[in-house]
């Protein structure tokens, strides 16, 4: 019996899908927020326990690592035993790894662990974190796949766009607040509410393509980036790459320009970082739809090249909190435009049953930037100067508009298999 072309689910009712896209949505925001409530707090917490901003690099890049590994294993393990299951283990090992880590720094700031040994511990958190939590975004994508129509996937991945920037928003604030009352209270509220993630998907969420049901992948799980596809990972890749090495060294940047002390870095970091999370998830949420209407996914890539790039140049130029938070408003505004963007053009270029080995490795890419951005930025931000890491940040993004010029990737129609 041949393998089904399509999602098993595809004759729900409309109001049935509707409401399994709110609940990944719900998800997905949740998780998010449980990251990023660490972002305002990552460079005060390594200076108290004595670490390097290269060092602090490094935890990004154990966790990026990983991902990087098992993305796509886990993208194509959903394929063959459901999608459900691959997302609640994911949301599981973020939670169990984020305790870990929190543990770790705990006995740090205590005195009980210092130097090497605790760098090293901390560090081996993060690659738990990497291996078990990278089933969660290659599979929430693959999910919202099954759920969409081909001709409205650009707008249900700006729907998981938005639930990532409505995280953004308020992720730094609350860590900001929870900074109050010990550096590492923001991390254990996102190992609990990891845990509660898990709880809400395992409960409410729906299977969106039963056990079995897939043809058995054949070949390498690299073995569709070629053609187009391997344009939009390198872009996927390398726009990641620029994205974080700014998140890396924002807050030291906020601090060290703006001589704030380690109390008060946390809050004014976490209020610029809502802004850019509310700017993201406003074009992600709603300015998207439209727009993916009229013009294509590729089209709309050089597009948010160029904001993107903008930013991270007007950024390497800002001395105040105003123009800060402007510059990241704009990096929002054209990351908002570039994810969604890649992600649809990646869904559309592969047939059904290749949704979640393609989502896989559209994770696999985002990791690998986000393991090589962390220590580019950091080493640019400790031995050339504050600026540079966003001055080469600008620069990748220019790059990279040169070769979509060059390169015009356009989506192919897949053939049903």
């Amino acid at each position: 019996m041949t393998a089904p072309t399509s999602p098993p689910q595809p004759a729900q009712p409309q109001a049935s899908v509707g409401r399994a896209k709110l609940i990944l949505f719900l998800t997905i925001f949740v998780a998010m927020l449980g990251l990023s409530v660490l972002f305002p707090i990552f460079g005060p917490l390594s200076r108290q326990l004595g670490l390097t901003e290269s060092q602090t690099g490094w935890f990004s890049t154990a966790y990026s690592l990983m991902q990087f590994v098992f993305s796509p294993i886990w993208g194509a393990r959903s394929e063959r035993i459901g999608r459900k299951p691959v997302l609640v283990m994911g949301l599981i090992g973020f939670s169990l790894s984020f305790g870990l880590f929190a543990i770790v720094a705990d006995l740090g700031l205590r005195g009980v662990l210092s130097g090497t040994l605790l760098f090293m511990l901390l560090v081996g958190a993060r690659f738990l974190g990497g291996i078990l939590s990278s089933a969660t975004l290659p599979t929430a994508q693959a999910m919202m796949a099954d759920l969409t129509d081909r001709g409205n996937r650009a707008a249900a991945m700006g729907l998981i766009g938005a639930a990532f920037g409505l995280g953004v928003i308020f992720g730094p604030g609350l860590g900001g607040v929870l900074a109050n009352f010990g550096l590492t209270v923001p991390v254990y509220f996102s190992a609990g509410l990891g845990l509660v993630t898990a709880l809400l998907a395992r409960l409410t969420l729906r299977e969106t393509r039963a056990p079995g049901t897939s043809a058995p992948a054949t070949g390498s799980r690299f073995a569709l980036a070629r053609g187009p596809i391997i344009v939009f990972l390198v872009i996927s890749t390398l726009f990641t790459l620029a994205s974080v090495g700014m998140e890396q060294t924002i807050s030291f940047y906020v601090q060290d320009n703006l001589h704030l002390t380690v109390a008060q870095t946390p809050q004014v970091v976490g209020g610029m970082l809502a802004l850019f999370g509310l700017i993201s998830a406003a074009v992600q949420g709603g300015a998207i739809r439209p727009l993916s209407k009229r013009v294509s996914s590729t089209t709309l890539i050089p597009v948010g090249l160029v904001v993107m790039g903008a930013g991270m140049f007007a950024l390497s130029a800002a001395s105040v909190f105003w123009t800060m938070a402007g510059s990241l408003a704009l990096i929002g505004i054209g990351s908002a435009i570039l994810g969604p963007s890649l992600s649809a053009a990646l869904s559309l270029s592969v047939n059904e049953n290749q949704q979640g080995q393609v989502a896989g490795l559209n994770s696999s890419a985002l990791a690998l930037g986000r393991m090589t951005g962390p220590l580019i930025g950091t080493g640019l931000y400790q031995t050339v100067s504050h600026h540079a890491p966003y001055i080469f940040s600008g620069g990748v993004l220019a790059v990279l508009l040169v070769v979509v010029a060059l390169a015009r990737p356009q989506v192919r129609t897949p053939v049903p298999g």
